[in-house]
């Protein structure tokens, strides 16, 4: 099994705890209004609003809302055209960056998030520049502290790689989420059979593992830390993704 990042498991924590917030509820409803829009609003055949339809049932949205959002990409209702953008770029200590944005208004949304990254002296670069560093995969959060049915590792491995999946990451704090890493084809039949199994799913998503992580430390930390923090705060950005490592003593002393 592989140990993720302690930095990564704090942010997937903000990151749920940001989705009781009304602007994290509006970046899922603009992804679903547009994958509705560029391929139709049956999620049976479109894999991009099935995977946005599941982001809102973890962050707990309505079904109305998630509806009507369909029907506003479908052209059933008026609809603001939004445009999935991707923008790369280095943070200090040489961090790669990718940012994936929802805009109505490009130019906006590029001055935001140059302005984010000159704010820490990073760079944003050509599309391209870090992407290959990273790989699309599907990843899904198990809950580790449900007190009737605690999660046991061997049980969670085996449904989870007979399913399909590629990896399971055990939290490395007790009660922590256990991380269950797929391929995107695979994302899923495996999400389907622990559902099944009875293992609670806290998130289900499609994210960009970086190959290699650049440790990071001090000035270098912080500034990356700040840049994740500013971009996650712009209504355009919907994911971010680094591959940085900050230690947990690091961790530790900044917080």
């Amino acid at each position: 099994m592989a140990k993720h990042n302690r930095w990564s498991k704090i942010k997937r924590k903000k990151a749920v705890t940001d989705k009781r917030r009304g602007n994290s509820w509006t970046k899922i409803v603009r992804a679903i209004m547009v994958a509705a829009r560029e391929s139709g609003p049956d999620p049976s055949s479109n894999v991009s609003l099935r995977f946005a339809m599941d982001e809102a049932r973890y962050a707990n949205i309505p079904r109305d809302t998630v509806e009507r959002a369909i029907k506003k990409g479908s052209g059933e209702l008026d609809n603001q055209a939004f445009e999935n953008m991707r923008y790369e770029g280095y943070a200090p200590g040489g961090v790669a960056v990718i940012v994936d944005a929802l805009t109505d208004n490009r130019a906006r949304t590029i001055a935001d998030i140059r302005l984010a990254f000159d704010d820490v002296d990073g760079n944003v670069g050509a599309v391209g520049t870090v992407a290959y560093m990273f790989s699309q995969k599907g990843e899904i959060s198990i809950a580790g502290d449900i007190e009737d049915k605690p999660v046991t590792e061997d049980a969670l491995i085996e449904a989870a790689l007979n399913a399909g999946a590629d990896d399971v990451e055990a939290p490395q704090v007790a009660g922590e989420e256990w991380t269950v890493l797929t391929e995107p084809a695979m994302f899923e039949a495996v999400k389907k059979a622990l559902e099944q199994g009875g293992f609670p799913i806290s998130e289900a998503k499609i994210v960009m593992i970086p190959a290699n992580r650049v440790e990071v430390r001090g000035e270098h930390a912080k500034a990356v830390m700040d840049l994740v923090d500013a971009l996650e705060g712009l209504d355009d950005v919907q994911k971010v993704f680094t591959n940085a490592d900050i230690p947990d003593d690091e961790m530790a002393r900044l917080s």
